[in-house]
């Protein structure tokens, strides 16, 4: 087993990992369309709406990330008592591995960062927030349902993006409390004053906000470790570790210190990889990892978030693939539950990449398929397969169906050249798959209609077009099953 793999049953372990969270949450908002025309008012473009979606923020996405990699946690935070907040309270009854306290403030403003985007490009960030301390009595709360949770938890994260949650002492009321109860305390800070923190176990700055803490430069290897340990003997915390973007992170004790070079392959966005970091950190320490190790395994998280678009997580079965060293483009790591295609087609779309999608049963894979896929990969640049599980196909075929089982269909497909993606789905429709893929091109056979393709509409109103192919005349995975079972196949 290589150094590498032997982390992976640390990954293969987070589910056991429960994780309390402290912080700021928000509300991402985020607006998308089309510049076509500068404005006759001013000298500004005019974005054309087509798009608008929400998703949790700054704390929030730790626990998207935690939740990603199937550590269960508890989360207690602060919103207002308003629309934002009622949909952060939404947006997080769709993580049930989540499961949140949150203290509602009246009249205070539920954090909302709203982004505006034309294409790939973002053109205007608009926030509506309230960064004051939280009154006495919502502190107060904060506190109380901190210390009802530490022992429903192994570790405690303060998620801190300076929005009031943490302030007027309650960081470090927390940590007192977190020793208290024998839980250690690690830190996404934020500020220039890191002294709340102290004692704390690690502190997880990036470089910028390393600079600015310690008013020290941050530009080289030594320069890390100077500030990294000035932080260290200042605030009585016992590790730092220091991410630097495209140049990895660097994990600095008091006499010891290990430089982990980017895992990224190509960098798209580096929003919210902090977030990523911070959560496998947390997830490896609660099931037993040293510091060391539970750096390395948050690099390569941070590697594989890094080359997503957006605020992005890292899911177990991609942490485990990097970890194995499986290129992205083998079979395996084609194989991806819905959420993780979503994630790579956004990376396809973000460089320009036209996304195609058909879907079947594949049972016994014939020439007539093979034809049909390379002829839609040639329509698209990238082919997403949406593949029948084993009860879909059951239902549709008949009990004695499927031949071969779902992860053995989806293996063979994913060895195609011709195919980038394969996504298993469990209705009788891949419909739901096509709503959320929004693909450039859907491709079915001949015989079919446009007028009876599934999703043919959804694809349509989208801007995207509808291909049908001619068959390869003679093959049939049902002839074939008819054949090997000393059967004549029927007309259909």
């Amino acid at each position: 087993m290589t150094d590498r793999a032997q982390l992976v049953p640390l990954v293969e372990a987070f589910g056991a990992a429960r994780v309390l969270v402290v912080g700021d949450i928000m509300l991402d908002r985020f607006v998308t369309g089309a510049v076509e025309r500068i404005s006759p008012e001013a000298p500004i473009p005019v974005l054309r709406v087509e798009a608008e979606s929400a998703m949790l923020g700054g704390a929030g996405n730790v626990l998207r990330n935690l939740a990603a990699l199937g550590a269960s946690c508890r989360f207690v935070g602060a919103i207002g008592d308003d629309e934002a907040g009622r949909e952060v309270l939404a947006l997080l009854a769709e993580h049930p591995t989540v499961a949140p306290e949150l203290v509602v403030e009246p009249g205070r403003r539920t954090s909302i960062k709203t982004r505006f985007v034309a294409g790939t490009q973002q053109m205007l960030r608009a926030d509506r927030e309230d960064t004051a301390p939280l009154s006495a009595t919502a502190g107060e709360a904060v506190v109380t349902a901190v210390n009802r949770s530490l022992g429903e938890c192994d570790l405690v994260v303060l998620s801190d993006y300076g929005k009031g949650v943490l302030g007027g002492g309650i960081a470090a009321r927390i940590i007192a409390a977190a020793h208290e109860a024998g839980r250690r305390v690690i830190v996404d800070p934020k500020g220039t004053d890191y002294s709340r923190y102290r004692g704390a176990h690690l502190l997880t700055p990036n470089r910028a906000e390393l600079a600015q803490a310690t008013g020290m430069p941050t530009a080289t290897d030594a320069d890390i470790v100077a500030a990294a340990r000035a932080l260290i003997a200042g605030c009585g915390v016992d590790a730092v570790l220091a991410t630097r973007s495209r140049d990895g992170m660097t994990l600095v004790f008091a006499d010891d210190a290990h430089h982990l070079p980017t895992e990224a392959r190509e960098v798209f966005d580096v929003s919210g990889a902090g977030d990523t970091v911070i959560a496998a950190v947390a997830a490896a320490l609660a099931v037993g990892a040293d510091l060391a190790k539970a750096a390395r395994l948050a690099n390569v998280a941070a590697g594989i978030v890094v080359g997503k678009v957006g605020t992005a997580a890292a899911y177990t079965a991609e942490v485990v693939a990097a970890l194995h060293r499986q290129d992205l483009s083998s079979a395996e790591a084609k194989v991806l539950s819905l959420p993780q295609a979503l994630d790579r087609i956004a990376v396809w779309r973000r460089t320009g990449r036209k996304v195609g999608f058909t879907n079947g049963c594949f049972d016994l894979l014939h020439p007539g398929h093979v034809a049909l896929l390379a002829k839609s990969r040639a329509a698209c640049d990238r082919l997403v397969v949406g593949l029948n599980s084993d009860a879909s196909v059951g239902r549709l075929k008949g009990p004695e169906r499927p031949i071969q089982p779902e992860a053995a269909r989806a293996a063979v497909l994913a060895s195609l050249a011709s195919v980038d993606l394969v996504v298993i789905f469990s209705e009788d429709t891949p419909l739901a798959l096509i709503e959320a893929i929004k693909p450039d091109v859907l491709v079915k056979g001949a015989d079919y209609t446009v007028e009876t393709v599934v999703g043919a509409d959804v694809v349509q109103a989208n801007g995207g077009r509808v291909l049908l192919i001619e068959l390869e005349p003679g093959h049939s995975t049902t002839a074939t099953i008819a054949r090997m079972n000393g059967k004549a196949a029927s007309p259909s």
